[in-house]
């Protein structure tokens, strides 16, 4: 029964068909990520970065009361012009199929999503996690308990900056997700490429990282895969300056009493503000940057006999 809510694009139907390396996107990245044009463009810059290495895009929404595996143009130019796009997590995905509203996936809801689609990669820029103020408020994203029990591995520069790193990083390692360092051996700090956190686990090939991910599949283990991806460094911005930012940023949330799904976006956009877009630029090319990672990874696994 599930199929009858899924939808395939043309060109994500014969990839499959043809047994071709897919790898998924989230849309909350188009819908509350940036302003029109500006998201259309990456979301189709993202795309091609993924095709130009090797591997077949399927950006993921709901849209017609449908999940929509990979977008075709015109339901990708009505995704990055919708501005009252649902985010979609677990929690939502039952309200918004049968309202037939549109909704933009968020990290969790992609990877539930890729799943009923038999997608094994995802490609994202940064995950959510155990928020700044745990103690008072216990916000902690739907994200981790989805990598926790769903079978995706996802690429990213690791968690959101604006995140308690630390605890992000315990709460992993109790639910047993495999957190792999790609070529570092430090967490990535989303606009920045390296935490003070030190990772269990650095590979630095793609083709190593397939081999886990194809050995986690075949023992049956629930847990997902997280791959952090550092920013290239000359992309990232200042640590010290974007702790400054940041802070500012978290304790006028909380002065507002700004809380739950609500608090990422509006984080996002202050830092934004504040950075005078730079930001922005840096989030783009974090994604651009794993979108290259997520396509060779997934055609290593393709490729394994």
């Amino acid at each position: 029964m599930t199929s009858n809510y899924l939808s395939y694009s043309k060109e994500v139907q014969k990839a499959m068909t043809d047994s071709q390396p897919i790898v998924a996107l989230e849309s909350t990245i188009i819908t509350h990520g940036m302003p029109y044009p500006q998201n259309l463009e990456m979301a189709k810059k993202v795309e091609q970065i993924i095709r130009d290495n090797g591997a077949v895009p399927a950006t993921i929404a709901v849209i017609d009361g449908k999940i929509k595996i990979g977008l075709e143009a015109k339901e990708l130019e009505l995704l990055a012009k919708s501005p009252e796009a649902i985010k979609v997590s677990r929690r939502d995905f039952a309200y918004v199929l049968a309202s037939k509203k549109v909704g933009a996936t968020t990290v969790a809801g992609t990877m539930i999503a890729a799943k009923l689609a038999g997608i094994k990669f995802f490609v994202t820029g940064g995950i959510g996690g155990v928020h700044r103020g745990f103690n008072e408020d216990m916000d902690v994203s739907a994200d981790l308990d989805e990598l926790a029990k769903t079978s995706i591995c996802v690429i990213c520069a690791g968690a959101k900056a604006i995140l308690d790193l630390p605890r992000t990083l315990e709460y992993l390692e109790t639910k047993g997700v495999p957190v792999i360092g790609y070529k570092t051996d430090y967490l990535p700090a989303f606009y920045t490429a390296k935490s003070a956190y030190k990772l269990a686990l650095r590979l630095d090939n793609p083709d190593t990282i397939a081999k886990l991910v194809y050995a986690q599949a075949k023992l049956g283990l629930e847990a997902g895969v997280l791959v952090t991806n550092p920013i290239p460094v000359e992309h990232e911005l200042d640590g010290a300056y974007m702790d400054t930012i940041i802070n500012a940023a978290v304790k006028e949330a909380h002065d507002k009493h700004i809380k739950g799904k609500d608090v990422t976006p509006f984080l996002l956009a202050n830092i934004v503000e504040k950075t005078g877009g730079k930001s922005l630029e840096a989030n783009i090319e974090l994604v651009y940057n794993n979108a290259k990672l997520g396509a060779q990874i997934a055609s290593a696994f393709n490729n394994i006999d």
